[in-house]
């Protein structure tokens, strides 16, 4: 089993530079997730901040706050994660006023936007696999050494809370 707290921390790290989770409400739409664009405060641990717009179905959904679900695959497939957690609706503005950046500027109309809204995860629990040797197992397969071992040794359930 790989060490739990640094698959944490490649996971933290991996987020931070590719920004994309498939996002969804447990239980809700049949599993049905949408890519959404995470803000992060810490190098970290949550909370992740999405910016979105009020008729978006997960702010409908997280009006109260809900177990969310959400996946994650880093750029190249290095590492792949399956989060739980808490998501709601925030109306900090201060928060807005930290994250704020230009690209989310770009889809609104300012800070004040009526359609603007902010979900908040607060991810309590997750799974991390890591995938950095894919083309070396595809070798080991050629040579008939099995690759099981090394993904074996190269998962963990991580605490995110």
């Amino acid at each position: 089993m790989a060490d739990a707290a640094e698959l944490e921390q490649k996971f933290w790290k991996a987020l931070k530079s590719d920004m994309t989770l498939m996002l969804g409400v447990d239980g809700l739409e049949d599993g049905h997730t949408r890519p959404m664009t995470a803000q992060l405060e810490h190098e970290a641990r949550g909370p992740i901040w999405f910016f979105t717009a009020t008729d978006n179905a997960l702010v409908r959904h997280a009006a109260t706050p809900r177990r969310a679900v959400a996946a994650f695959a880093a750029k190249g497939h290095s590492l792949f994660a399956s989060i739980g957690g808490q998501l709601s609706v925030d109306t900090d503005r201060t928060v807005v006023e930290r994250l704020w950046n230009p690209f989310v500027a770009a889809w609104y109309e300012g800070k004040d936007d009526p359609k603007l809204a902010l979900l908040r995860l607060d991810p309590d629990q997750g799974e991390v696999w890591l995938n950095e040797n894919n083309l070396l197992a595809g070798v080991k397969m050629l040579v008939g050494i099995d690759p099981k071992k090394d993904y074996r040794d190269k998962v963990a359930k991580v605490d995110l809370g």
